[in-house]
């Protein structure tokens, strides 16, 4: 959970530089203007203390990497996502180099953005899957095997959007449509900027749906208290989303409220991750616990 956490305030504090600004205000990787620690002025304190929580990933990452390696053996979802953990891990360094190199270009930004939302949703995994691999949580009798599977969709449903939402960003179109629900006063876009931006709205209004179906079919269905309360979580982060979305186009992108667009998205996303993780395990248990008949 540490390295969850510190891996997230890594991602905010980048998310955070790009809007401000300050993303290329060290043109160099590692180092910043040639030193380790260069002069704070027009912005760098906000990309030097990004790289500074980026690189107390690292030691976390490697504690997460030894002990999920000691104890492998207690569950069978520990090593996958160790090795999971790891590549995304080497994949995302090689990410933060070339995104400098790039200049923040949207692509780059988006494949940054996108790899560090996975690289923390596998530590959350890894932090839920060593606990349920000590403890006992108490169950559905009998849970619904279709749960994980509809949670998944909503998971990626919210990752899709929240990575088409920092290209939006990213490349500037964050304002291309001002109209809802067309753009510009028009149901067909015909601009580069207007067809991102409405590509993110249409995706938006799935993870929307994706969420309220979860939440209808995980009450429907036999499932946990903890499902049910990721996946009621998730619905309300969506709610908030689609608020923070038409508040950021009617106040013209303010940068508090940009930013609060994305922490949320991630959010949400890390949330139905979780109701994913939580349905599957509790599958699983139940699978292991049921004597199967012999044909």
């Amino acid at each position: 959970m540490a390295a969850v956490l510190v891996a997230f305030g890594a991602a905010v504090l980048g998310s955070w530089t790009r809007i401000n600004g300050a993303g290329m205000t060290c043109p160099d990787w590692p180092l910043c203007h040639g030193t380790l620690i260069p002069a704070f002025a027009n912005g760098t304190i906000w990309e030097w203390t990004h790289r500074l929580f980026a690189f107390a990933v690292s030691p976390l990452v490697f504690a997460v990497a030894l002990l999920g390696w000691r104890e492998r053996a207690r569950s069978r979802f520990l090593l996958p996502t160790l090795v999971t953990i790891a590549l995304l891990f080497v994949v995302q360094v090689a990410l933060g180099a070339a995104t400098v190199h790039l200049s923040n270009s949207p692509a780059s930004v988006v494949l940054h953005w996108g790899t560090a939302m996975a690289l923390i949703a596998a530590l959350m995994a890894m932090s839920i899957f060593a606990h349920a691999a000590t403890t006992s949580h108490a169950m559905p009798q009998t849970p619904e095997p279709g749960v994980p599977g509809f949670l998944v969709v909503s998971a990626t449903v919210a990752f899709v959007t929240m990575c088409l939402g920092a290209y939006v960003s990213a490349s500037g179109a964050g304002l291309a449509c001002l109209s809802i629900p067309g753009c510009a006063g028009n149901v067909v876009v015909y601009t580069q900027s207007q067809d991102a931006q409405m590509l993110h709205r249409i995706f938006a209004a799935a993870t929307l749906l994706c969420a309220a179906g979860s939440f209808a079919f995980v009450f429907a269905r036999p499932a946990s208290t903890r499902v049910r309360v990721s996946v009621s979580a998730g619905l309300g982060l969506v709610f908030i989303q689609v608020l923070l979305g038409l508040a950021n186009v009617a106040l013209r992108l303010p940068t508090d409220l940009r930013e609060a667009h994305a922490v949320n998205a991630a959010l949400l996303f890390l949330t139905f991750v979780a109701a994913t993780i939580f349905a599957a395990l509790e599958c699983e248990a139940f699978d292991l616990r049921t004597p199967h008949a012999i044909p």
